[in-house]
C-alpha cells in the first residue's frame, strides 16, 4: 500500500463532470530507445545499459502525446539509473505532460545500471494505491492497482507487464484474477506479453473479467505490426468508446489509447472521493 501524500500534487482540476469519460492509454516505452528494425535489437542494445544523448529529446515528444490523456499505464521505464542519465522516466514524463499524480514500482533493481519499471501518470487523485510482485519463473514482473473512488462503484486501473513465457503468464494471470473478481468496474492495461486468443483460453482470467472488449489491436513491432500484445481490457459494466492504435513513439511498442465513458454511479463514486476532479 502507497501513501498518499507521497504522490505528486501538482496541478489543476480534471472537468470530469462535464466530460464524463476518461481518456487511457499504455505505452511500453523500451526505455526511450528508438527501435524501427529488428537488426536495431543487436545494433542498439547498448542502450539498455549506457546512456544516450537523444533519449531526453525522445522523452520529450512522448510527453507531449501523453499529456492529451487522463490516466497513463507505461511499461519499460527506467527509474533513475546510469542507462537514463540519472533521469527517473516517470518523473520526467509526469513532469513534461503536466500530470499532478505519478508512481513509479520498481520490479528489476540492476542498483545503478538499471531500474526496470511499471509507472502510473493521472489527472485523478488516486484513493488508493496497491503495488503487485507477480509471480513466475523469474522475478522482476509487476502490476500497479491504483483506485479511483470508494465503495463499490469505485474504478480499479491495473498496470500490468506480464512474462514472455507462457508458464510465468499463467501463474500471472491467476494471481491477477483472484483479485480482479470481487471487483465491478475494472480496467487491465498494458504489455500483457500475448494475443486476445491466449487471454481467452485462460479460463479463469475470462471468467473474473470477460474481455469486453477485446479487439486485436497490432502493436507490436511498432514498425510493422502484427501481434496484439498490447492491451486496455474492460469489465462488462464498461464499453469503450473508441480504441485506437498511437502513432510510433520511437519504442518496438505502439501505444494503446481508449476513450473510455463512466458509468453514472461510478464517475460519482470518483467525485465524492475527490469533489475537486468536478
Amino acid at each position: 500500500m502507497v501513501d498518499m501524500t507521497a504522490m505528486n500534487q501538482g496541478a489543476g482540476p480534471l472537468p470530469l463532470r462535464e466530460r464524463g469519460h476518461l481518456r487511457l492509454l499504455t505505452f511500453n516505452l523500451q526505455v526511450g530507445i528508438q527501435t524501427s528494425a529488428y537488426h536495431h535489437y543487436f545494433t542498439r542494445s547498448w542502450q539498455h545499459f549506457l546512456p544516450n544523448p537523444q533519449r531526453v529529446k525522445r522523452l520529450d515528444i512522448m510527453g507531449d502525446v501523453l499529456g492529451q490523456f487522463d490516466v497513463v499505464g507505461l511499461q519499460e521505464a527506467d527509474g533513475g539509473s546510469f542507462r537514463s542519465s540519472r533521469i527517473n522516466q516517470v518523473e520526467y514524463l509526469a513532469a513534461k505532460a503536466g500530470f499532478p499524480h505519478h508512481f513509479q514500482q520498481l520490479n528489476r533493481n540492476l542498483g545503478r545500471i538499471a531500474q526496470h519499471s511499471n509507472g502510473l501518470l493521472s489527472r485523478l487523485v488516486p484513493s488508493k494505491i496497491e503495488e503487485h510482485r507477480l509471480p513466475g519463473m523469474l522475478p522482476g514482473r509487476g502490476a500497479i492497482h491504483v483506485r479511483f473512488g470508494n465503495g463499490p462503484d469505485a474504478l480499479h486501473i491495473f498496470i500490468a507487464h506480464l512474462a514472455l513465457s507462457h508458464r510465468g503468464r499463467v501463474l500471472q494471470l491467476n494471481y491477477l484474477s483472484e483479485i480482479i473478481e470481487p471487483l465491478r468496474h475494472v480496467v487491465v492495461m498494458g504489455d500483457l506479453n500475448c494475443t486476445p486468443d491466449q487471454l481467452h483460453a485462460h479460463e479463469r482470467f475470462s471468467t473474473s473479467l470477460p474481455l469486453h472488449p477485446v479487439k486485436p489491436l497490432l502493436s507490436y513491432p511498432s514498425w510493422q505490426p502484427r501481434r496484439a500484445l498490447d492491451h486496455i481490457l474492460l469489465s462488462q459494466t464498461l464499453e469503450a468508446a473508441e480504441v485506437r492504435v498511437m502513432d510510433h513513439l520511437f519504442s518496438d511498442h505502439l501505444p494503446i489509447a481508449v476513450d473510455l465513458p463512466l458509468p453514472a454511479a461510478c464517475l460519482l463514486a470518483i467525485e465524492q472521493a475527490a469533489p475537486s476532479v468536478s
